[in-house]
């Protein structure tokens, strides 16, 4: 410390410029350092200055009386705060409260949220594509899932046989015959139905009657009749009575978007539009808005052995601009 208190102000400036050393080419530099590293300069003895001096001990500061007390005052603090918490939760009724919170967290009623039983609905379909309705006959075992649709003129000496099932939820009609076909048709004469998919009827599926699945009946899906109709088959399409024209959206008046949106949708016997959906989507809002203008329309219902019955139907909203 002395030396640089005694160092001239010319020294202390030379700190401040590029060190010589900086201007020694690289490959004597890397000489020097191999030179030094294999034979080492002996350096002078290490001159002490500096002479040691007592300081207090780490611990000392820990082992001090007060320090001491402070230490097992805070533990035994905790302790008895601990404590005291336990025997809190200890008591009945806190416990009684804790597990009502618990039971109503972990368990809640979901009753209120779940979907209300529906009544089935039929889907029988089915059919060869035959010019004729489906011939009258009895219908096959209900089964959960439906390997083989039945058939009036089944397959001769079959490599791997299976009996013809259905699938429905509720007690089918029964009739005694030796074919299958549809217990509630009236004609006699063999015929699978003018329906495709399988089975017998006038629809899609594997099933029997008119709709669409593996059951019986009109419908869609499985189980036994109550569904909506498919047009065809004795079912007379539902007829327009009154209509509104739809609104535009601003987001496509202001592109100048044009087209037409396909809605599928239930006529119900009483001419009212239901369960409308969207088959082909024009987007920037003209999709709600074909839905809000279709389902203020009003329709002749479609029929069935002179009486009305729900219809799936097609309808195309056009939006052009002027």
């Amino acid at each position: 410390m002395s030396e640089q208190i005694n160092q001239l102000p010319e020294d202390h400036l030379a700190h401040l410029l590029t060190p010589a050393s900086l201007e020694t080419p690289w490959y004597k530099t890397f000489l020097k350092n191999v030179k030094e590293a294999i034979n080492p300069p002996k350096l002078p003895p290490l001159v002490l200055t500096s002479k040691p001096l007592d300081v207090p001990e780490l611990w000392a500061f820990y082992q001090q009386p007060k320090r001491q007390f402070s230490l097992i005052y805070s533990v035994l603090t905790h302790v008895a705060i601990l404590t005291l918490i336990l025997w809190i939760g200890s008591l009945k009724p806190v416990q009684k409260m804790m597990q009502q919170a618990v039971t109503t967290l972990i368990a809640p009623d979901l009753k209120p949220y779940l979907p209300a039983k529906q009544a089935p609905h039929g889907g029988g379909g089915g059919g060869a594509r035959q010019p004729i309705d489906a011939s009258k006959g009895k219908l096959p075992k209900i089964a959960p899932r439906q390997f083989t649709p039945p058939r009036v003129d089944p397959v001769k000496d079959p490599k791997l046989p299976m009996t013809p099932t259905i699938v429905a939820d509720a007690p089918l009609p029964n009739i005694n015959a030796e074919n299958y076909g549809d217990p509630l048709s009236k004609l006699g004469v063999p015929s699978n139905g003018t329906g495709w998919g399988g089975g017998i009827g006038s629809g899609i599926g594997g099933g029997v009657g008119v709709g669409k699945g593996p059951g019986v009946g009109p419908g869609s899906g499985g189980g036994f009749g109550g569904g909506a109709y498919r047009i065809g088959g004795g079912v007379s399409p539902p007829s327009v009575l009154s209509k509104v024209e739809p609104e535009y959206s601003e987001e496509a008046r202001k592109a100048k978007w044009q087209g037409t949106v396909v809605l599928q949708l239930v006529v119900d016997e009483h001419g009212l539009p239901q369960q409308m959906k969207v088959t082909r989507s024009l987007g920037l809002g003209l999709d709600q808005k074909a839905i809000e203008a279709v389902g203020k329309w009003r329709f002749k219902p479609g029929m069935k052995d002179g009486k009305p019955v729900p219809v799936i139907a097609t309808i195309e909203v056009n939006f052009r601009l002027l």
